[in-house]
């Protein structure tokens, strides 16, 4: 469960960055999706959640 949360939080984040994050490749990795609906643009950057939340975990683990 706590994973999960960490997920969605590390999406939210990603997707409030995105435009920062874009000159990284982040966002852009094989894997995060990116489609319209209904008119509407939708980015899920799954890919680089797990990347970021595993840079993350080796930070804290090597504290």
């Amino acid at each position: 469960m706590k994973w999960l949360v960490v997920i969605v939080l590390m999406v939210l984040v990603i997707g409030l960055f995105r435009p920062g994050l874009t000159r990284l490749r982040f966002g852009h990795l094989p894997g995060d999706l990116h489609f319209r609906l209904f008119g509407r643009a939708f980015h899920l950057p799954f890919t680089s959640t797990i990347l970021l939340s595993l840079v993350a975990w080796a930070i804290l683990r090597a504290l």
